[in-house]
């Protein structure tokens, strides 16, 4: 086992950013990373990842539930994850695995921040939602709101999709998610870290790695 795979042993990562940051892109990459230095990494997604999440998730990106308040879906958000904390993240964890997972409460901060929810109010409430189990690191892919809804739109046009309720708003709500995700690190209770994801996948997967070695510098 590689040293990066020990220092990152019962550790939990988030990898999030706007729609269209590639989140998926550099959490695939990064899973085959550690797996290839014989880790053991176990990779969920929020909202959703478990039977319970996965039909919240549902009601979330319906476009048809447009009537959701900010608060409704933010604490939609909260229940799916505290049952994924519950039944994926804590027991990866206990089992010394690495948890990737693709976004976290630092989307509800951005996302229902930006519909006008209090950054305060979600951090309070996501505390008690996972119990006080926070990410030991959070990765934010950074792009403009332009360039990630085009990116969005031709992923849909590739693989037939459909644009989802988030997606669905317009370019001044994803500018201010944006906005939201680069001042993370102002009211983010644990670490934060930037990378422009505005560049070729393979130059934003060397920057993620370096975060990654800066943030656990000798397995802290």
């Amino acid at each position: 086992m590689s040293d990066l795979a020990k220092k990152l042993a019962g550790k939990f990562v988030v990898l999030d950013g706007p729609d269209g940051s590639g989140k998926s892109t550099q959490l695939s990459l990064l899973r085959d990373h550690l797996t290839a230095l014989g880790a053991e990494v176990e990779c969920v997604r929020d909202p959703g990842g478990t039977a319970v999440g996965d039909k919240i998730r549902e009601i979330l990106l319906d476009r048809g539930n447009r009537r959701l308040t900010a608060t409704c879906e933010m604490m939609l958000f909260m229940a799916s994850r505290s049952q994924l904390v519950a039944e994926k993240i804590k027991p990866a964890l206990q089992a010394r695995k690495v948890v990737l997972c693709d976004r976290f409460i630092s989307a509800t901060v951005a996302y229902q921040g930006a519909s006008g929810v209090a950054a305060e109010t979600i951090i309070e409430i996501g505390e008690a939602a996972v119990e006080g189990l926070w990410p030991d690191l959070t990765i934010v892919l950074d792009v403009p709101a332009e360039v990630g809804l085009k990116r969005a739109g031709q992923r849909q046009d590739r693989t037939g999709g459909k644009t989802d309720r988030m997606e669905t708003r317009n370019l001044s709500y994803h500018r201010a998610v944006r906005r939201n995700f680069k001042q993370l690190h102002e009211c983010y209770p644990r670490p934060v870290a930037d990378v422009r994801a505005n560049r070729d996948a393979k130059v934003v997967f060397r920057d993620v790695l370096a975060e990654l070695e800066r943030a656990f510098p000798d397995g802290a």
